[in-house]
């Protein structure tokens, strides 16, 4: 691969994950995929935020979003909803938009099968540091 197409590739990641892209979020954008949840082996590490986290307080990763967003994770076949604050990056994981903590997975009734259908709705944004 030449150097040309690395630094091409990488400027693209940029514009598509940077900050900026961060800061277009308003609250009522939504994104429909499929959530998943932590393993318990992460309860008591550090969070992308700082925050530790805790497999029990309702909390969330999400790859873009801003760290601090208030979001309504609904599962679509259930219509079963919680409302939690993203904390950390993530998921990892090829078509999957939202990790979720242990608690609110099991609010949501998907701890057996692991992974839901969802729709994320973003109910809060943190204020930039810049206004």
């Amino acid at each position: 691969m030449n150097k040309t197409l690395i630094f091409a590739s990488l400027g693209v990641f940029l514009l598509v994950s940077g900050p900026n892209a961060e800061a277009r979020v308003k609250p009522g954008h939504a994104q429909k995929g499929i959530a998943s949840y932590y393993h318990d082996s992460l309860h008591g590490r550090k969070t992308a935020s700082g925050a530790i986290y805790n497999k029990n307080i309702p909390s969330a990763a999400h790859k873009t979003l801003p760290l601090g967003s208030k979001v309504r994770v609904t599962d679509t076949k259930t219509g079963k909803s919680i409302v939690v604050k993203v904390n950390d990056r993530g998921p990892f994981v090829k078509g999957r938009i939202i990790d979720l903590s242990r608690s609110a997975a099991r609010e949501l009734g998907m701890i057996r099968k692991g992974l839901a259908r969802v729709e994320v709705e973003v109910l809060s944004v943190p204020k930039s540091r810049g206004s």
